[in-house]
């Protein structure tokens, strides 16, 4: 709004300050003519005043121009100015009316506030109890570890009483079992009982190592000690492997099985052969370590060897 009224001010001070210079120059001119009577002279003042009065004319008219550009750019930034307070004045009239209509979504938003907070209570409770139950849930489940803990130890130790009841009804089913080999065996007739002897590395026999239970044409028992202790038996050895030999050729010997730990504690270890065609064309019986699972074939020299072909002596 000063805008205007200002370029109002800059134009008059303008337009008085030519007068004042017009009038300046002018008056030197009438005190002149009247003092001098040279009509040179004043000819040459003369064209000397209106030589300044024109240059002072430029200089106003630069001045004009320089202040209606002033003025334009004023105006356009009072219209500028002008259309912008329009703008806001009816953005302030949008948001007056805006906020008037605004009190019912404010109710609203406050109803809906107060729901909210009233759900967000119920949840923390919610959260509240649930926490306790977990915590609740949490104990329960420490007891039940606890428990488990202990069944687990119980079933271990029932599992090692039930192997080691297993093991003693094994043993004595074992027991019983050759409590009656030794009796079919004791009662046999045409029984030939016959000392295992080693042998040496010269051919020799050395101290007998085990006893063979021979029954023609029936079964053979195998009884040997100490076979992991022979020597020449690699450490940690486990397959003893028994022959029938069938003439000097120990290449062609049959396969009779393989010994089985019959007592740790003894060291002493069996084996059972009844198959009567096989033992029909045998004439004694060796004993091979074999590599694990045993060979068709013996590999290993004999470390138990034992003559079957002699008469029975035990009626």
């Amino acid at each position: 709004m000063w805008l205007p009224f200002a370029a109002c001010v800059l134009l008059s001070i303008a337009l008085a300050t030519y007068t004042y210079r017009v009038g300046r120059s002018r008056h030197p001119e009438l005190i002149s003519v009247g003092s001098s009577t040279n009509a040179g002279a004043r000819a040459e003042a003369i064209e000397e005043q209106m030589s300044d009065a024109g240059h002072d004319r430029q200089v106003l008219k630069a001045q004009l121009v320089e202040r209606d550009r002033v003025i334009g750019d004023l105006r356009r930034q009072i219209e500028q100015q002008s259309f912008s307070l329009g703008q806001m004045k009816a953005a302030q009239a949008n948001l007056e009316q805006s906020i008037q209509s605004d009190e019912a979504e404010k109710q609203r938003v406050a109803e809906d506030r107060s729901s909210l907070a009233q759900k967000l209570d119920a949840a923390e409770a919610s959260v509240q109890r649930i926490q306790g139950e977990l915590e609740s849930a949490r104990q329960q489940r420490s007891q039940g570890e606890v428990q488990d803990a202990g069944l687990q130890a119980q079933i271990m130790d029932l599992n090692g009483q039930l192997r080691d009841r297993v093991q003693t009804i094994n043993k004595q089913d074992d027991l019983l079992s050759h409590d009656r080999d030794i009796r079919d065996l004791m009662g046999a007739r045409d029984l030939y009982i016959a000392e295992v002897y080693d042998v040496g590395r010269d051919g020799a026999t050395q101290k007998p190592c085990g006893r063979v239970f021979y029954t023609k044409g029936k079964s053979l028992v195998f009884y040997a000690y100490d076979l992991d202790q022979q020597p020449g038996v690699v450490r940690n050895a486990k397959t003893f492997q028994a022959w029938g030999r069938r003439g000097v050729d120990m290449q062609g010997a049959l396969n009779l099985g393989i010994f089985f730990e019959d007592n740790a504690a003894k060291k002493r270890w069996v084996l059972k052969f009844d198959d009567a065609k096989t033992l029909e064309q045998i004439d004694a019986v060796f004993v091979t370590v074999e590599p694990s699972g045993g060979s068709h074939k013996p590999s290993g020299k004999p470390l138990l060897f034992a003559y079957l072909k002699i008469d029975p002596n035990h009626p």
